[in-house]
């Protein structure tokens, strides 16, 4: 099978990997080209445009970061997606974005004789590159078929939820409680800063609680680690990119008539950490930036 990737991020990377672990011919496509030159050596192809990916490729996956990342891939005259002759051809666009823009690419895709299906997935670089992605999909049946086969090699579990946007919505609501978790859990570290337990107590007993997220007893021993004072890791979901769902997340909530205060409050927090610098950290650097606003 041969299956165009737009959007070598950290993801897109690790998904290009497992594409060609599983013996597909891949090709890559990224604003950045210098960000694909690792994947050449590991055996992708390369695509000059959006376009060109798309008429070599049977699939297209779309991997980006907002809805005017996707604007700029699909409608670039002459070398965007919908430039290329998509009839017969499957777009999966695993963006996480609203629902109406996700809605607004499927009316443009099957308008150009594609099949078009939305499935933002849950899961960082690791599962990416494992084939342990959590797939939330909207399609029509036709188009779920067709995709199908691809997200079970990328993905631990599919779950096909509806039409076009149905996708969308349900990884929002998936993401809201992990993305607010480091914040307040965060704001529950600056609660017992002046006890100067040792890391690796204080985070044991943390995480043998009902409170503590799955992510986080997963990633307690980088907790340990950090209190320890040792190095940063390298981001798997950066602080920028986390605050941009959370206000995909507040947008989508005033478009459906209600309110996140929690989200909105999450927001402002995060912006703090982000304007001091940590936009490109890994998403507990905002547990332990909160942590380190009190003295203890």
């Amino acid at each position: 099978m041969k299956i165009g990737l737009v959007g070598t991020g950290r993801m897109g990377q690790a998904i290009v990997l497992r594409l060609i672990e599983k013996g597909h011919s891949v090709g890559v496509w990224n604003r950045t080209s210098k960000k694909a030159e690792s994947l050449l050596s590991a055996g992708a192809w390369s695509a000059q445009t959006p376009a060109q990916l798309a008429e070599q490729s049977d699939i297209v996956i779309v991997i980006l970061t907002n809805a005017e990342a996707q604007q700029a891939v699909y409608s670039a005259t002459q070398s965007g997606l919908l430039a290329a002759n998509l009839k017969s051809k499957l777009i999966i666009d695993m963006s996480t974005v609203r629902p109406e823009s996700s809605k607004a690419l499927e009316k443009l895709v099957v308008g150009q004789g594609g099949l078009f299906v939305e499935s933002p997935v849950g899961g960082t670089t690791g599962p990416a590159r494992e084939g342990k992605l959590f797939a939330f999909v909207g399609a029509t049946p036709s188009a779920f078929s067709a995709a199908e086969p691809i997200l079970s090699e990328l993905c631990r579990r599919v779950e096909h939820v509806g039409d076009v946007g149905a996708g969308s919505s349900l990884k929002l609501a998936v993401n809201l409680p992990l993305l607010v978790f480091w914040q307040a859990f965060g704001e529950a570290l600056s609660l017992v800063s002046h006890l100067n337990l040792p890391p690796e107590r204080l985070i044991d007993i943390l995480a043998d609680t009902p409170g503590a997220s799955g992510a986080f007893k997963v990633r307690a021993p980088q907790f340990v680690s950090r209190l320890q004072g040792q190095p940063a890791f390298d981001a798997s979901f950066n602080l920028f990119s986390i605050r941009k769902d959370l206000q995909t997340m507040q947008a989508e909530a005033e478009g459906l008539g209600t309110s996140l205060p929690v989200v909105s409050a999450a927001i402002q927090a995060y912006t703090q950490a982000i304007d001091s610098g940590l936009q490109d950290a890994d998403s507990i650097e905002q547990s332990l930036f909160w942590k380190a606003k009190v003295k203890g």
